[in-house]
């Protein structure tokens, strides 16, 4: 693998950024490429929760919060799940989704394309959830391309890495980043791509683990080869962020998800009205300040 390696990253217990980002206008979802080679396995089948019997893995995600059952269902053994949308829609719940697999005590193999992981919010998410910060990165281990000849180099150790170190989740963080140099020749940028995903279809066959790949909001157009030579789907999530709320959307299933920021005990109209295709799903928030003083009397 070049000198290349897979590490545990280390936490560093003070949060020294706010993890909440700045709230964009949401984007429509991409246009799909054509027939994706979806598995034929039924949604809703599987292990009880509460009690896994034997032959039946332990949860990927724990119960609580509510997000974190219906990310759950997107994900099966031996095939891809893939999450596209801007990059402030997508990795705050890519966080979240590292710091609930440590909660479960599941770990993660990843390797980041886009140089944008985030030690200081993921340890500092894990602590939100009952965890230590150092313990939640413990549960991750990480491979980081600075050039997309070592990021194929990644991915074509992979297999081994994960024969040596087993891992529940594997994620590919926004591989096709480092492919847009304008020093490589576009011809040899999409041959390497389509590299890129015959090598994810052969790892998801040997490993059995689910894969997540997270790209932006043009999707499959950012990664050529993927639809046709990567592995079988068991999902296709899109998010969008628009103010104050943040939406996911399976194509699979067609079950949409609405984050909005409520803070803990707040109650929203949408328990009140009519039902709705949509899930609507609390996202913790602190309470707003007001101008105005109360009185008393």
């Amino acid at each position: 693998m070049s000198g290349l390696a897979f590490i545990e990253p280390t936490a560093v217990p003070e949060l020294v950024e706010d993890p909440v980002l700045d709230e964009v206008p949401g984007v429509e979802s991409f246009p799909l490429p054509g027939p994706l080679r979806v598995s034929s396995r039924p949604i809703g089948r599987g292990c009880p929760r509460s009690r896994p019997r034997a032959g039946c893995p332990l949860p990927l995600l724990p119960e609580e919060p509510a997000l974190f059952p219906w990310l759950a269902r997107r994900f099966a053994p031996g095939e891809a799940t893939l999450w596209t949308g801007p990059p402030l829609a997508v990795e705050p719940i890519l966080e979240l989704l590292y710091a609930g697999v440590a909660r479960a005590g599941r770990r993660v193999s990843l390797v980041e394309g886009g140089n944008r992981f985030q030690p200081y919010r993921i340890g500092e998410l894990g602590r939100s959830l009952g965890i230590d910060a150092t313990e939640t990165l413990e549960w991750i281990r990480l491979a980081r391309a600075f050039t997309a000849y070592q990021l194929v180099a990644l991915v074509d150790g992979w297999a081994s890495e994960v024969r040596r170190h087993p891992a529940d989740l594997l994620v590919g963080h926004d591989l096709p980043a480092l492919f847009t140099n304008d020093e490589i020749p576009a011809e040899e940028r999409t041959e390497l791509l389509r590299h890129v995903a015959r090598t994810l279809g052969e790892l998801v066959r040997e490993v059995r683990s689910p894969l997540l790949l997270t790209l932006g909001a043009r999707g499959f157009a950012e990664f050529p080869g993927l639809p046709e030579s990567g592995p079988p789907w068991s999902d296709l999530v899109t998010f969008t962020r628009g103010p104050g709320t943040l939406r996911a959307h399976s194509l699979r299933s067609d079950a949409r998800l609405a984050l909005v920021p409520r803070p803990a005990g707040q109650h929203g109209i949408d328990e009140y009205g009519e039902p709705s295709p949509e899930e609507v799903v609390a996202w913790a928030a602190p309470p707003r300040r007001t101008a105005k003083r109360s009185k008393s009397g």
